[in-house]
């Protein structure tokens, strides 16, 4: 926990410099930013307190549209400044994509392989500019794919700001015709005692479900862990949807051993963690764990698929799930 803060607090240094704020509003800044710090390392904090911090993918948001602003005044090196500080806070620094995928293991379990590579392609935009008003079209155009890869997805959005479901959307998604084979509960807020109500549903009538949307949801680890007995004995699960919470690395440790009984999640094969708090990378046994769990057919993102060598080679191709995003 400790050094998610001190990441974090170094995160928040660093667009202050690199950002001109008068004196004042700069120690206002780092003042309540002190203050959250402080806030967020007392165990004995409350859950809910914990939780007034927005969520990662707000700021991540934020830090793109302060990159258009500062493109549209002309100030490419700040505007590249804020660009890494982003890189950085997703885990997804590095050189070129494909140098990434097939020279460096670290890279071969990427969970969010679509932002690396916008952000790979923003990046080149701003190093290598194109002439007159295309550069201006493009990293702009990529800018907007990545805020709408990165946040709820654009019908909830009203003057760019994110509207939430109430909780009558919950006990309207939990009452739905037993005969449908998802639930989507994206972008409704959930409580440790909605994720109570929520388990409760799935035991009741999650026989049938294949999939399941829990993104946007506001799921720490200790809400997820509600949840979790519940999901894990769905007989039919194949996608779970867990991007954009505030879920830590932790957590997939645990879904690294629940996984390892052939009992739990017995039909999983898909599972999107991206844009989480610090989690950048798919742990090995939770990925050969999803693996056993796929037909012959069946591609698994970001697990490496052999062609003509073995699993120990590096530089195997790597499958990827695309997808969509506003154009």
């Amino acid at each position: 926990m400790g050094g998610r803060l001190s990441r974090q607090s170094s995160l928040e240094d660093e667009v202050e410099d690199g950002m001109d704020m008068g004196p004042h509003r700069a120690d206002t800044s780092r003042a309540d930013f002190a203050l959250t710090s402080l806030m967020l390392s007392s165990e004995r904090i409350p859950g809910v307190l914990k939780r007034n911090k927005p969520a990662p993918y707000v700021r991540r948001a934020a830090w793109i549209r302060d990159i258009q602003a500062l493109l549209r005044d002309n100030k490419r090196e700040r505007a590249y400044h804020v660009l890494k500080l982003l890189r950085k806070d997703l885990g997804l620094e590095g050189t070129f994509l494909n140098d990434i995928l097939y020279r460096h293991v670290t890279f071969l379990n990427l969970v969010d392989p679509i932002s690396h590579e916008l952000l790979l392609s923003l990046s080149r935009e701003l190093q290598c500019p194109r002439k007159g008003d295309e550069c201006m079209k493009s990293t702009d155009r990529i800018c907007r794919q990545l805020i709408y890869h990165l946040t709820p997805h654009s019908k909830w959005h009203r003057h760019s700001l994110p509207r939430r479901k109430s909780l009558a959307s919950l006990k309207n998604s939990l009452l739905q015709k037993l005969s449908l084979e998802s639930l989507d509960l994206s972008g409704i807020v959930l409580s440790p005692r909605d994720a109570q109500r929520v388990a409760l549903y799935l035991q009741s009538h999650g026989n049938h479900l294949t999939s399941v949307d829990l993104s946007f949801t506001e799921l720490t680890d200790s809400i997820l862990r509600l949840v979790l007995p519940a999901l894990a004995a769905l007989p039919n699960l194949t996608h779970l949807a867990l991007n954009g919470n505030r879920l830590t690395c932790t957590i997939l440790k645990e879904l690294s051993e629940a996984i390892k009984e052939s009992t739990n999640f017995s039909s999983l094969s898909w599972v999107d963690l991206g844009n989480n708090v610090d989690i950048c990378s798919m742990p090995q046994p939770l990925l050969l764990g999803l693996r056993r769990r796929l037909c012959q057919h069946n591609l698994l993102p970001t697990i490496p698929e052999v062609q003509d060598g073995d699993m120990s080679e590096v530089g195997v191709p790597v499958s990827f799930q695309q997808l969509p995003w506003d154009r």
